[in-house]
């Protein structure tokens, strides 16, 4: 007997999985191509396009150094 998979629709965490995904390959790219050990917060931010404009508000994860005491 053959078992067949059906593929449904992405749900929404699909689409926040795929995201978060894509992301992290976008930091692993930039952190190959850097000249330093670590890439710095700014550069980060650079890959990751915070602050970039945008027409609805997206919600930020804090920095964390902040958090570091």
């Amino acid at each position: 007997m053959t078992q067949v998979v059906t593929l449904s629709a992405p749900n929404a965490q699909d689409c926040v999985a795929l995201a978060e995904i894509e992301l992290c390959g976008e930091l692993m790219i930039a952190a190959a191509d850097a000249h330093e050990d670590r890439l710095s917060p700014d550069r980060i931010d650079e890959v990751l396009n915070v602050g970039a404009a945008c027409s609805e508000p997206v919600p930020t994860i804090p920095r964390q150094c902040r958090h570091r005491g």
